[in-house]
């Protein structure tokens, strides 16, 4: 697996995709992230706070915000993407196949950079969580989706709006997917403890010492006679039916301490230090985190900024300590600051301005950076975050993030021969009429073929017209970047299909 090609505690300030795309693969463990949402509105920092002048506006258009390249790679290279992207575009709108189209390209390279045991956590609301749900299990796999998690945002959700003849929406979504069947969640790390109410339902027998009691430690006469359970320890002989465990594991029960003696010196219960208790396991529904207040020491004033606690909680959960946290949405640095809090590296890709300060400053109100840019016995100083305006330079083997779950190299198209896709169908048909290159069958119309390559960019082929070919569809399948044309063709004519004219 390739190393960072960054330092830890990197900010870069841009577009997020050049950044992404300069990354080495396999180099993140996790990435827990906070985009937009295409909520169709434009959004404004708090005036007279830390993220004054902060604003983004969430509206999408395909005309406007689609490059031309990241429709001819997906087309090309990932066809059921496109299909995910195009159902988002024509049941929604073009807005809506704009966003996705953004998000895909990014996705794409977000998944190349995590590391085959790494997660994904992706923020977002109903207003697009369904569309993108589809992008994401055609980049990851619909068998790599983990759970879509319910945030409840608001403590005070306004009840149903009769105007548009719907409930109050107050939750958030967060998409989890795995990057492969070896990404893990920290259990453990996540249980929400237990009210002073919970644990007196759930204990109800308490002694001088503040011990919950964990259960009985004899058994009953209605449990049947245990003869070998019947034992005399420190001067005590039960009943019949004897102790709940053996001798030796009493004993080891005893030396912890977690023995209810009676003033007789008879014993009652096995008693479970209160100390040790780990709480409830968490769900999918997360309605235990609070929304931030206008009181709350983190708050900034930026638009859209989420509790720390809700992006810590994410962090425990999947990665360890030392590992790499990235947030490609970094905005206001809450997946930063919280890395940092759990002691994780990390690195964040923004294109607001103060993105800088604001992860300074956040880090300083925890108590983590030291201020002045002075050391001051705090965890380090300001010189150690590293703020890049230019991408890096990749140190792995330069694989570029494309279809079926694979990589492929990156060619470049000649400069005197780049061709959109449009030109390079018309410049085919110039050649060869409306004739599949696979199986020569002419078509009467040539909306019946495809646009592909004749090698697979995999195995050298390189990315303009010279190998393009038209395939028809049963052709393009059979082919799926398993043959070269030659190849195909023998298959053709191995199955009987080829028929020269």
């Amino acid at each position: 697996m390739a190393a960072p090609n960054w330092q830890n505690r990197t900010l870069f300030h841009g577009d997020n995709l050049p950044f992404l795309r300069a990354m080495n693969s396999n180099s993140v463990h996790l990435i827990a992230t906070d985009p937009p949402f295409n909520k169709g509105k434009d959004f404004h920092a708090t005036p007279d706070s830390l993220a004054a002048g902060a604003s983004f506006q969430d509206r999408w258009s395909w005309e406007k915000d689609v490059h031309e390249e990241w429709v001819d790679k997906i087309t090309d290279d990932y066809p059921r993407l496109m299909e995910a992207i195009e159902s988002a575009r024509y049941a929604h709108s073009d807005g809506m196949g704009a966003f996705m189209c953004f998000m895909a390209v990014r996705l794409l390279e977000m998944r190349r950079v995590l590391k085959t045991m790494g997660s994904l956590y992706m923020h977002c609301d109903p207003t697009a969580s369904h569309y993108l749900k589809a992008v994401m299990d055609a980049i990851f796999g619909w068998k790599n989706f983990r759970n879509e998690i319910i945030w409840k945002r608001s403590a005070n959700p306004k009840g149903s709006q009769h105007e548009m003849a719907r409930f109050s929406p107050f939750t958030d979504t967060i998409l989890y997917y795995a990057r492969s069947h070896e990404s893990k969640i920290n259990v453990d790390t996540i249980r929400i403890p237990l009210t002073l109410e919970e644990l007196a339902k759930k204990y109800p027998y308490k002694d001088e010492h503040g011990r919950y009691a964990d259960g009985p430690i004899l058994r009953s006469e209605s449990m049947g006679l245990r003869p070998n359970l019947v034992y005399s320890y420190k001067g005590f002989t039960p009943g019949p039916a004897g102790w709940r465990v053996n001798q030796e594991t009493l004993e080891e029960i005893d030396k912890k301490g977690n023995l209810a003696w009676t003033k007789t010196g008879g014993v009652r219960r096995k008693l479970r230090p209160s100390d040790i208790e780990k709480g409830k396991p968490i769900g999918s529904l997360w309605d235990d985190i609070a929304p931030i207040n206008s009181q709350a020491k983190e708050r900034i004033g930026y638009p859209t900024q989420k509790p720390l606690a809700l992006y810590e909680r994410i962090i425990k959960a999947s990665s360890n300590e030392g590992e790499t946290v990235c947030d490609p949405f970094a905005g206001c640095a809450t997946t930063l600051v919280a890395a940092e809090k759990l002691g994780r590296q990390w690195v964040g890709i923004d294109i607001w301005n103060k993105a800088h300060d604001a992860v300074i400053e956040r880090l300083k109100r925890e108590d983590l950076l030291a201020p002045d840019g002075k050391p001051d016995g705090k965890l380090f100083h300001v010189g150690q975050i590293y703020y890049e305006t230019t991408p890096p330079q990749r140190t792995d083997d330069g694989l570029d993030a494309v279809p079926f779950l694979r990589t492929k190299l990156k060619v470049h198209e000649p400069k005197d021969r780049k061709m959109s896709r449009a030109e390079m169908v018309q410049f085919l048909l110039e050649q060869h009429g409306s004739r599949c290159q696979g199986c020569n069958r002419m078509f009467d119309d040539a909306r019946y073929l495809e646009l592909d390559h004749n090698a697979p960019r995999s195995d050298g082929g390189i990315n303009h017209i010279s190998n393009r070919v038209l395939l028809c569809g049963p052709c393009n399948k059979l082919k799926s970047n398993r043959f070269t044309l030659g190849g195909l063709r023998k298959e053709n004519k191995k199955l009987g299909y080829l028929k020269e004219a």
